[in-house]
């Protein structure tokens, strides 16, 4: 399947939703979860988040993450693939107005956390996906299957 295929669907519910659960493996290979505020353009998503954190020691010893997104209307959408820290400052700037230009709630001020985007605190992790499955429990009864595409 073609991006194009869910890509209103997929922008309106992360937009909506906005916060996902994002998980990544430990040191000792176990699952960890946390919630996070990813902005998606196409299919890469950006995380403005603390730059030294567990996360990093987890990304170090594996890049694989699992994002799940979930609403009351049970719609979901899932994806799963890698993720790395961009560190070059013209992409962080970019990033961080872009995130604070957009109209909450999927847009925010990351002025609220960091000082600027060269606060050395403040880091950009891009998730780069390897599969994007959207469903909805709405969709079982009429026979529908979730809608998946892969990179």
């Amino acid at each position: 399947m073609d991006f194009s295929e869910i890509r209103d669907d997929f922008n309106a519910r992360v937009q909506r939703i906005v916060w996902c659960t994002v998980t990544t493996v430990d040191t000792k290979g176990r699952p960890r979860s946390r919630i996070l505020h990813p902005y998606w353009e196409e299919t890469t998503a950006w995380v403005l988040t603390s730059r030294h954190s567990l996360k990093e020691k987890h990304l170090a010893a594996n890049p694989h993450v699992a994002i799940s997104y979930w609403d009351p209307q049970h719609q979901q959408v899932y994806a799963e693939g890698i993720a790395e820290w961009e560190d070059g400052q013209a992409e962080k700037t970019r990033i961080w107005e872009t995130v604070k230009a957009t109209p909450e709630p999927y847009g925010w001020d990351p002025g609220m956390i960091w000082s600027g985007p060269d606060d050395p605190g403040y880091g950009l992790l891009k998730i780069t996906p390897r599969r994007i499955e959207l469903s909805a429990l709405s969709d079982l009864p009429l026979g529908k299957g979730p809608r998946v595409w892969k990179a």
